[in-house]
């Protein structure tokens, strides 16, 4: 049977959006895109791995310059959204780009870019063989998705995105240490996904929608009625095992000393960072009341976090895990300011998330090439590196001195922030924890280099110098042997990553400036949801 035509127009204005992109919100899944085509591309030629590298680099300048110009845009003209399909929010999957997701963004292409320059000889063809640059490009592509989607079940998404290629990253190599971390690795990271995907159907339950700014919307109005602080729980839960909170933390010292040098830089800096990225999305922007009266209870958590993350630095004697658990204490500090709230401690905690992003990868580095040219990763083995490579140690010490929340490097401020935001609201023992933690990284740091770069090496001398050395009842020093100099493609992204380290605690203030910004995008998100729903602007 014929079914009559009818000449009556359909408005489509209802459902779909019907004005076109904006060359501003193209940019919004650029970053993305671009990860994607590129991993793509590199499948493409994978038998052509001489290629890869090259490629890689560029893809990441590229992404670098599209994330410096997505930031700038933020800047002038505030969040931007595209939506995906047309479809018009709440039904829509949005791509919504504030001050925080801009800025994280851009970091974390910073330190890929540094690691890509590291992989150059820190990967060898077995590993590139077996995929490090398309898994390092898909994860970038889960990293970026990660710090600008708009909608919820998209993060958790972008979350499975990371998580795979971070999988097949751990274990490249195959080597059984290697398997046993990936395992520990895996078995704590499914369960925290797993409890993310069951606060994302609870959140849906209650609200009906997935989209970040309809939330924001409605959580006010629903406070009093839904189970508001069980769902906080959950998210709470499920983001503080993705940032390696205590007591949810110790997946994170078993598995990051395991895998390449660069792939651990590459996890301290950034996996850890989008779950307190999730953590601040979630609780400061779509649940501020639920967040302020479970306030104490991520205090503690934080507390705790970082003082027992500082304690378990001083206790190991294999650098890797000694960094480990110094990213463990970072993320204490970055969850002190989602519980202080207010602009200050927020913007405090951005500030640090974006310090420790750079600052986590390059010190993992440095680590790298500390046992490279000492020849061990044990601190009880190591001895002399300020001799065999004073530049390399010169550089060392600064970032430690960054780390510890020393002046005048980039981790002094923040931690200062935060202790003064600690203050005004009275909470005097979270501010003592925040100045015990530094305290005892400092001893850590102040441990390592004395060991490792300061601590001669002690060799076996000639008879006649050991004859003369017992007889004043001394051990006899004799030079270091020979060892390997740092190469250009080691030291360049090191400097590179130092250079901001080092700017960003000279110069303050503009980070200071953007940071309370985006804090401020976060407690009142106005901006954010008109530039999803502009229809609802004031006349």
């Amino acid at each position: 049977m014929a079914v009559p035509v009818t000449s009556t127009p359909i408005d489509l204005s209802a459902a779909l959006v019907m004005d076109p992109a904006t060359a501003g919100q193209w940019l919004a899944i650029l970053p993305m895109g671009l990860c994607l085509a590129t991993g793509a591309l590199l499948m493409m030629i994978r038998h052509r791995i001489t290629w890869h590298s090259k490629v890689t680099l560029a893809a990441l300048a590229l992404l670098v310059l599209v994330d410096v110009l997505l930031l700038s845009k933020v800047l002038a003209d505030g969040p931007l959204t595209m939506m995906m399909g047309r479809w018009r929010p709440p039904f829509g999957i949005a791509i919504t780009v504030d001050l925080t997701g801009a800025l994280l963004a851009l970091a974390a292409a910073i330190v890929a870019f540094a690691a890509a320059l590291y992989a150059e000889v820190d990967i060898d063809n077995s590993g590139r063989r077996y995929g490090f640059y398309p898994l390092l490009m898909v994860l970038m592509a889960g990293v970026s998705g990660a710090f600008l989607t708009g909608d919820i079940f998209n993060l958790y998404v972008w979350f499975e995105v990371l998580l795979i290629s971070s999988f097949g990253l751990l274990i490249l190599g195959s080597e059984r240490e290697q398997i046993d971390g990936a395992l520990k690795y895996a078995v704590l990271n499914l369960i925290a996904t797993t409890l993310f995907l069951i606060a994302v159907g609870y959140l849906y339950a209650i609200f009906g929608t997935l989209n970040m700014a309809d939330i924001a919307l409605k959580a006010p109005e629903l406070s009093g009625s839904a189970p508001l602080m069980t769902l906080s729980a959950l998210f709470i839960l499920a983001f503080s095992m993705k940032a390696a909170a205590f007591p949810v933390n110790f997946w994170l010292p078993a598995s990051y000393h395991t895998p390449r040098v660069v792939v651990s830089a590459l996890f301290a800096g950034l996996l850890t960072k989008v779950g307190v990225y999730a953590l601040l999305r979630v609780m400061v922007m779509l649940l501020p009341i639920e967040r302020e009266a479970l306030s104490l209870v991520i205090a503690i958590v934080a507390a705790l976090t970082m003082i027992l993350g500082a304690m378990g630095a001083l206790a190991q004697t294999d650098i890797r895990r000694f960094m480990g658990y110094v990213v463990i204490a970072g993320i204490g500090n970055m969850m002190a300011g989602i519980a202080i709230g207010g602009d200050m401690a927020v913007g405090a905690a951005i500030f640090y998330a974006l310090h420790s992003i750079l600052l986590m990868t390059a010190l993992y580095l440095v680590m790298g090439e500390a046992a490279r040219i000492g020849g061990s990763f044990s601190l009880s083995k190591l001895a002399g590196l300020w001799t065999a490579a004073p530049v390399f140690a010169a550089l060392s010490l600064a970032l430690f001195f960054a780390a510890s929340g020393l002046p005048p490097f980039s981790g002094f401020w923040p931690k200062a922030l935060l202790v003064k935001a600690s203050l005004d609201i009275g909470a005097w023992w979270l501010a003592g924890a925040v100045l015990l933690s530094g305290f005892l990284t400092t001893i850590g740091f102040g441990r390592l280099f004395l060991l490792a770069y300061w601590r001669p090496v002690l060799t076996e001398a000639p008879a006649t110098t050991s004859a003369t050395a017992q007889a004043i009842g001394s051990p006899a020093f004799v030079p270091p042997p020979p060892t390997p100099r740092p190469s250009l493609w080691r030291t360049a992204p090191i400097l590179l990553l130092s250079v901001f380290v080092v700017w960003f605690g000279l110069f303050p203030d503009p980070l200071i400036v953007v940071s309370q910004q985006a804090a401020a995008g976060l407690s009142d998100p106005a901006a954010y949801i008109l530039s999803v729903f502009p229809e609802k602007a004031a006349p």
